[in-house]
């Protein structure tokens, strides 16, 4: 027998188009002499019927904003010299974005992707490094709104409502459904 895993309206992630989608029609398979459904399938406009394993929910994650702080470090480009590169910001190194206590652990771009626009890779790695910090800023502006919403002024408000909406993109994580206990880490993988 089955039962429904999600309700009309509801926001779910479809893996195998990789879209976002809202429960537009939870449609119940019956067969006579049973008194659930056999099956149990969900329409959310993407042109077919999904059954509920194909869908995934989204969830909090605990660990999104942990306090840590992201650093910006040189490699040793060790393929070319400085002198081979007299173009690139910091010749003969690469931006490393870490995320971890260690000096290990985080964000590396390909040297061929850095030869080919050296600003633009450094540009990213200073955001990246930034991140936890904008996020931060992010979440006391949407709570400093949430206190007092009538004092704020609309334009408050609207930055507020904008930074909610960019904070949810980034703090949702994917769940199977009945998947409550599961760690975001074995969620994603599902």
């Amino acid at each position: 027998m089955a039962r429904a895993q999600f309700q009309k309206g509801q926001k779910v992630w479809v893996e195998c188009v990789g879209a976002w989608a809202q429960i537009e029609k939870v449609q119940p398979v019956w067969a006579k002499g049973f008194e659930e459904p056999v099956r149990v399938t969900y329409d959310v406009g993407l042109g077919r019927e999904f059954l509920g394993h194909e869908l995934l929910l989204p969830t909090e994650d605990p660990a999104a904003n942990a306090g840590e702080t992201w650093r910006l470090m040189r490699a040793r480009n060790k393929w070319q010299t400085a002198d081979d590169c007299p173009h690139h910001p910091f010749p003969g190194t690469y931006p490393v974005v870490v995320t971890d206590k260690a000096d290990w652990g985080g964000w590396r771009v390909p040297g061929a992707e850095y030869d080919r626009d050296p600003d633009q890779i450094e540009f990213q790695a200073r955001l990246i490094a930034a991140a936890p910090r904008l996020m931060a800023l992010a979440e006391r502006l949407a709570a400093s709104v949430d206190e007092a919403p009538d004092d704020a002024p609309p334009e408050m408000q609207m930055l507020a409502r904008e930074a909610r909406t960019v904070l949810k993109s980034v703090t949702d994580v994917l769940a199977a459904p009945g998947d409550a206990a599961a760690s975001p880490r074995e969620s994603r993988a599902a």
